[in-house]
């Protein structure tokens, strides 16, 4: 009898790898010829930022002359310098790395879209200008065809691309092409993605406070040059240099590696920030942008104020400029101005004082009632104040209320500050420099704002301001830990009017007069009370330097594109509309804000409904 065997073979299925994800640039280049495509590109722009745009200087700037750059030649000059650096840096050069601790790539197509889309602007508003393309040189041909050159090699270079999910079939044909142009925008955002940071080089703390200085002295030339636009193509290209400029170099990783610089030395930051500051009236020869220059200090010191109580306090007031107009008010009523009813002559040391405790007891009064409701109701009830302040002032004119503020007219003549013998409202001869009136009172704006800058820091990092934050975060979970969560809200409120008092005093100064119509919620022109809150969301809650970035964009913009006046606040509704969308932690964010607004990009991917 034979046995048979049966042998029983089994094969293993493996589950196919997953795919790698595509890298792969928008057109098929190789990245290397990318790189140097767009390296290239840049080095082109720079060039043509030398060369002749245009045969007639009927066009504002004289863009036409050969080996100096003129008006918009110096901001496309500097996107191409930004791109050929982060170009360079790509290949690793010793000390450009230092440059883009995040990666280069990402800093490399911003830098591109700030060349191109400067540039681009540039020939289209000297086309518009003149009267059509004939009058264009052949430099900026150039210039197009070398940011155009440098577009198409930074979107060349290869990214990893997020992984999306199909549309799902069940859908309707809207839900689809929604879900679709989702996924296209997700996977274009890839293309702006960093990696990690490498670590820093322990460098001698000389070299970093050098650097340190060596920021802020950029920073000066910046907003210098901002302010002192002279024409309105000048001042669109120069925030389109600028936007996409700080968005490169942000993506590059600098602006994270400064900060860190900054922090280990902030007293030194502090101070050097304030003597860049205090340098500008030096560079200017007349009093035309110093005037712009004090408003923008008064707007941005208020904005910091009402930081503590929406940024850190996390309470949403809609009636802040009150604060700012009665210590406007009360500072006007004691100045010696010849339409006060009191006739009454205070030194400004006691004017300011007056006008801050003015506003701290009016905070106090409103806060006290009003601080136990929370979110929405707290809103309208400021909203209300704000209001009732305007329209208070605007009826003590004696005939329907008591003769105290003229009504309308508001308190005129206040006499210039004469403070130890230096009066306020003279010219004065510095070292060589010709000071002005607004320029005397930018130097007192820029005390005030440190004053501001030092109470902000010191409050924040105490144990009041991290209450205001627990109370920010959970209100109900901080009183649960022991904090008096209407005491700790009476304090933040009661501090930022008292900020905003201060400010106001010198503002009263500043322009003459005091009227109802200076203080209203929505105004074309600033400061009011949703310009006030715009800038500290703008800017960055909770932050020192971000509702200063704020309030001076939101005060300057309006101030020089004075055509868009009848479109202002569209122009600024959409404008909040897009931050809200893009960047809600604002333009300059702390770390934390970043992480919450940021959580869900890495969160996994949602099942559709036929994966489900």
């Amino acid at each position: 009898m034979s046995t048979m065997t049966t042998t029983q073979t089994t094969t293993k299925v493996t589950a196919p790898a997953p795919a790698e994800p595509a890298t792969s640039g928008i057109l098929a280049l190789p990245p290397h010829i990318a790189r140097a495509t767009a390296t290239a590109g840049g080095a082109i722009t720079v060039i043509s930022a030398f060369l002749a745009w245009t045969w007639t200087s009927a066009f504002p700037g004289d863009l036409t002359v050969y080996g100096y750059p003129g008006g918009l030649q110096w901001l496309v000059l500097v996107s191409g310098a930004l791109l050929t650096l982060f170009g360079l840096s790509s290949y690793g050069i010793k000390g450009l790395t230092w440059l883009t601790p995040q990666g280069a790539d990402p800093a490399i197509r911003l830098a591109a879209y700030a060349a191109l889309a400067t540039a681009w602007f540039s020939m289209g508003a000297i086309a518009t200008t003149l009267g059509g393309v004939v009058n264009l040189e052949p430099g900026a041909y150039v210039a197009l065809a070398g940011t155009l050159i440098g577009w198409i090699g930074a979107r060349s270079l290869p990214y990893e691309r997020p992984e999306t999910t199909p549309a799902d079939p069940e859908d309707t044909g809207f839900g689809q092409f929604k879900h679709n142009l989702g996924n296209r925008w997700e996977t274009y955002k890839g293309a702006f993605t960093t990696g990690t940071p490498a670590p820093a080089k322990t460098l001698p703390s000389y070299v970093e406070i050098l650097i340190v200085a060596v920021v802020l002295a950029l920073g000066l030339v910046v907003f210098t040059y901002g302010i002192t636009t002279e024409y309105d193509e000048l001042f669109i290209g120069f925030l389109i240099t600028a936007g996409f400029g700080f968005a490169a170099i942000q993506k590059a990783g600098l602006i994270q590696r400064v900060s860190a610089l900054t922090a280990r030395h902030r007293n030194v930051t502090l101070v050097g920030a304030f003597a860049a500051a205090a340098a500008f009236p030096f560079t200017q020869s007349d009093d035309q942008y110093a005037t712009i220059g004090v408003n923008i200090l008064i707007f941005a010191t208020v904005a910091l104020g009402l930081n503590i109580v929406v940024g850190l306090a996390g309470l949403l007031d809609l009636g802040y400029v009150a604060f700012l107009g009665v210590g406007a008010y009360a500072a006007a009523l004691v100045s010696g101005s010849p339409t006060s009813p009191f006739g009454i002559h205070l030194p400004f040391w006691q004017a300011i004082l007056v006008g801050a405790v003015a506003s701290m007891i009016f905070g106090v009064l409103i806060g006290a009632p009003t601080l136990r409701l929370r979110g929405d109701y707290l809103a309208i009830v400021t909203l209300g104040f704000g209001e009732i302040f305007r329209i208070a002032v605007l009826n003590l004119d004696g005939t329907s209320g008591p003769d105290v503020t003229n009504g309308s007219n508001g308190i005129s003549s206040i006499p210039n500050l004469n403070l130890f013998g230096f009066d306020f409202g003279a010219t004065h001869t510095i070292a060589g420099f010709t000071i002005g009136r607004f320029a005397n009172y930018f130097f007192l704006m820029l005390l005030v704002t440190l004053i501001v800058v030092v109470v902000f820091r010191r409050s924040a990092e105490s144990r009041i301001g991290r209450a205001w934050v627990a109370i920010r975060e959970d209100e109900t979970a901080a009183e649960a830990m022991g904090i008096n969560g209407f005491r700790t809200k009476l304090i933040a409120f009661a501090l930022g009017a008292t900020l905003a008092g201060l400010a106001g005093a010198v503002q009263a100064h500043v322009t003459y007069t005091v009227t109802p119509e200076q203080y209203q919620f929505a105004h074309a022109v600033p400061p009011n009370s949703a310009f006030l809150l715009a800038a500290v969301v703008l800017g960055g809650m909770g932050t020192i330097s971000g509702p200063l970035v704020g309030g001076a964009l939101l005060f300057l913009i309006p101030a020089k594109l004075q055509f868009m006046s009848d479109y202002q606040l569209f122009a600024f509704g959409l404008a909040l509309v897009l931050l809200m969308r893009f960047r809600p932690e604002g333009l300059i964010a702390n770390r934390r804000q970043q992480l919450e607004f940021h959580e869900k990009d890495e969160a996994p991917a949602t099942l559709t409904k036929a994966g489900a």
